[in-house]
C-alpha cells in the first residue's frame, strides 16, 4: 500500500465514524495514529461524551473483533484474561477465554479496578500476549486498547499504574462539544435515550485486516532523520531536567513518539517526518508519563501547561 492509500484510507474511515459521531476528529485522529503504529491509546472524559460509543463505530469501520469489559472494584483478572476450568466429560481443564482475547479491547472506566486486576494488561499492551496457569496465549499483532476513564468521580477509583500508564501511546482528553455540535448531537439522537447500533446509522465496515496490515507496514517505511530523532529524545528529556517534574518521560516515551510521528506524516501522504509532526502528538503523547512534584502542585501548576513550555523551549530542527 503506498502512502497516498493510506491517507485515502484513514479519509474513508473518517467519513464513515462521521455518520454516527458528531465533532471529536481530533480524537479520531489519535485513534487512527494509535491503530497505524501499533499503539493504545486512554481516552479520558466527563460522561456522555461518546468515548464508549466512538469504540464501538471505530471497530465497526475496521472491521476488528470488539471485546468489552466494564471495570469494577470486584474484577478479577480471570475474568478479563479467562481461566481454565475441568470438564468432567474429558477429565482435562479446558481454557474458557476471556474478554481480551479479540483485536481492539474497549476497557471500559479502567480506573475503577484494582491494581491487581490492571496489572492484568500490562503484558497484553506490551506483548501482545497473555500467560495463563504458565502457557502463553497470542493476541495477535494489531492487538490494541483503547481504555476510558471519567475525571471528575474519584470515589471508589484507582490511579493507573506508571507502569500501565506507560504503555499507552497517547492520554486524550476529550472536551465538550461546540454549540453547533451538541445541536447536530440533539437533531439525530434526540428521538433515542440509549446508544444505537452503528450499523442503524449506516456506518459501514470498509477496512479490512488486510487494509490495516498494509497501511502499519507502509507506515513503517516513512524516513525519521537524525535531526528529527535528536528532537524527540531532546523533548523526552526535557521533561527530566524540568525540575518542577518529579519524573519524567521515559525511554519507551520516545520510542513511541517516533513510531507515531511517522503515521501522522503518512495520514498526511508524507514518506519522511517533519517537527511538525512530532509536536502534533508530544503532548498527548506526554502528559500521562510526566508527574509533577509537590511544588508544582502546590503552586497550581498542571502536565499540560509544563509539557506545552518544554516543547516551546526544545529547539526544532529546520
Amino acid at each position: 500500500m503506498s502512502l497516498e492509500n493510506v491517507k485515502t484510507l484513514a479519509e474513508s474511515i473518517r467519513a464513515e465514524i462521521g455518520k454516527a459521531i458528531i465533532g471529536q476528529t481530533d480524537t479520531v485522529d489519535l485513534m487512527l495514529v494509535a491503530l497505524f503504529s501499533g499503539g493504545h491509546i486512554l481516552l479520558e472524559g466527563v460522561p456522555g461524551t461518546a468515548k464508549t460509543f466512538l469504540a464501538q463505530v471505530f471497530s465497526h469501520v475496521t472491521k476488528m473483533d470488539f471485546g468489552r469489559i466494564q471495570f469494577t472494584p470486584d474484577l478479577m483478572p480471570g475474568d478479563l484474561l479467562g481461566t481454565n476450568l475441568f470438564s468432567f466429560q474429558t477429565n482435562e481443564f479446558n481454557l474458557v477465554k476471556g474478554p481480551i482475547f479479540c483485536d481492539l479491547l474497549l476497557a471500559d472506566e479502567i480506573n475503577r479496578t484494582p491494581p491487581k486486576t490492571q496489572a492484568a494488561l500490562l503484558e497484553a499492551m506490551q506483548e501482545r500476549q497473555v500467560t495463563i496457569d504458565g502457557e502463553t496465549f497470542p493476541l495477535g499483532n494489531r492487538f490494541m486498547v483503547i481504555a476510558t476513564q471519567n475525571p471528575i468521580e474519584q470515589q471508589g477509583t484507582y490511579p493507573l499504574p506508571e507502569a500501565q500508564l506507560d504503555r499507552f501511546i497517547f492520554k486524550h482528553v476529550l472536551d465538550y462539544p461546540t454549540r453547533n455540535e451538541e445541536i447536530e448531537i440533539v437533531r439525530r439522537h434526540g428521538s433515542r435515550t440509549g446508544s444505537p447500533k452503528a450499523a442503524d446509522l449506516g456506518v459501514k465496515a470498509i477496512a479490512s485486516r488486510k487494509d490495516i496490515d498494509a497501511a502499519v507496514e507502509a507506515v513503517s517505511t516513512v524516513r525519521l532523520t537524525d535531526e528529527v530523532t535528536h528532537y524527540v529524545v531532546d523533548l523526552v528529556r526535557g521533561t527530566r531536567s524540568n525540575p518542577l517534574f518529579e519524573t519524567g518521560a521515559s525511554p519507551r516515551a520516545a520510542a513511541m513518539i517516533s513510531a507515531a510521528a511517522r503515521a501522522h506524516a503518512a495520514l498526511q501522504s508524507r514518506d519522511f517526518v517533519i517537527p511538525d509532526d512530532v509536536k502534533a502528538i508530544a503532548l498527548p503523547a506526554l502528559r500521562h508519563r510526566a508527574i509533577l512534584s509537590p511544588a508544582a502542585e502546590i503552586e497550581g501548576r498542571t502536565a499540560d501547561e509544563l509539557i506545552l513550555q518544554v516543547i516551546e523551549q526544545t529547539e526544532a530542527p529546520r
